[in-house]
């Protein structure tokens, strides 16, 4: 399977099957001499770990990650360097219960790949959706550690990207009442501690009914500089969009303001710039800190939905791979929400974009 691959200097190749021995990825165009280890990465993964909460999938994964290349380090370096080779990191299944899928091996399940990964390759995994399986993502965040090394290594430790989940179902969050504190108490990665309850309650009867619901995840990145981007075919805004359209369940992204700003006048929507103390301050940020395609030095905003969870205990109409037509329930261990799980993963996305166009920056202009 091509396609496997995703970043330019910054470059990202992932492996692996939900249900087979272990996943994991390589990562080449780090620069050589940033301090990496297993400790710097481990943190991020645990963010996205299953089974931490009664609402998300109860499967027990450890995902503890190991380095396998890429870093060096002896009695005059004590603390591992990466070397500006490969580096090489892999993560092993340990809870796979594949006979919780023997029943759908010639079902498709709607809203899940089966019926086009099928018409594609004419074999797939159907063990908790093999490649096609969110457990991919474990890569993905396991990368986004590195990336967020690199970030901080050239531009300092006050940038920072940070993910909260800001609408559940139907349930958004009052924009008023955003606090990033609160984003790391509660098992959502809800900004807005009164939403809390409400979305304990919606999430448990959404369960109890055996069905699913879909979920708003925003990303901000702070501290990143102006001028990262190009203007046409290597717009920010374009790679982090295309990104975020990797993550599994994803439908739609928007930058800034997005799919609001059409109901703005030009006036509104403008973000006016003043010099303070000789340096540009905007007054607002409606583009989400990327202009004609290049960052404007404010904070980067982007947000995707994620649909409703595919895999759901109600009887829904399918065929088989046979053409028979009949009723699916998808047993197994699922996340009755996959947006809550995926607010670390669009953080590593952001990162990863982000340190890409930071090397591309620093290769056509030379200083950031």
């Amino acid at each position: 399977m091509s396609h496997n691959s995703f970043g330019h200097l910054f470059r990202v190749t992932t492996w692996g099957e939900s249900h087979g021995p272990a996943l994991g990825c390589v990562v080449d165009g780090v620069p050589p001499g940033i301090q990496l280890t297993e400790a710097d990465i481990q943190p991020w993964l645990d963010k996205r770990r299953p089974g931490q909460s009664k609402f998300t999938t109860q499967r027990k994964e450890p995902d503890q990650v190991r380095i396998l290349s890429g870093t060096f380090s002896d009695d005059r370096l004590p603390t591992p360097v990466t070397t500006g080779t490969p580096i090489s990191l892999m993560i092993e299944n340990k809870d796979q219960r594949s006979k919780d899928y023997s029943d759908i091996r010639d079902t498709y399940r709607p809203g899940h790949a089966d019926f086009s990964y099928d018409a594609k390759y004419g074999v797939r995994d159907y063990r908790g959706g093999g490649r096609q399986s969110a457990r991919e993502t474990a890569a993905r965040v396991a990368a986004g550690a590195i990336a967020r090394k690199i970030l901080s290594h050239i531009l300092g430790p006050d940038t920072a990207i940070r993910g909260a989940l800001v609408q559940l179902g139907p349930h958004r969050i009052d924009p008023a009442q955003w606090d990033w504190d609160e984003v790391g108490r509660n098992p959502f990665w809800c900004p807005t501690a009164d939403a809390v309850n409400e979305w304990e309650s919606y999430l448990n009867s959404v369960r109890k009914a055996g069905s699913s619901c879909g979920a708003v995840i925003e990303v901000v990145a702070t501290g990143i500089p102006a001028g990262l981007g190009a203007p046409i075919y290597g717009k920010l805004d374009a790679d982090i969009a295309q990104a975020f359209m990797t993550i599994n369940a994803v439908k739609g992204v928007e930058i800034g303001n997005g799919f609001d700003a059409a109901a703005l006048s030009g006036e509104e929507n403008a973000d006016e710039i003043r010099l303070v103390d000789g340096a540009p301050r905007f007054g607002s940020n409606n583009a989400g800190g990327i202009l004609g395609g290049i960052s404007s030095g404010q904070d980067i905003v982007a947000r995707f939905a994620v649909k409703p969870t595919s895999s759901i205990l109600a009887p829904v109409k399918t065929i088989t791979k046979d053409g028979q037509e009949t009723d699916v329930v998808t047993k197994g261990r699922h996340d009755p929400c996959v947006g809550i799980r995926a607010v670390p993963v669009g953080e590593a996305m952001m990162a990863c974009v982000l340190a890409d166009h930071l090397l591309r920056h620093r290769g056509q202009i030379g200083t950031v």
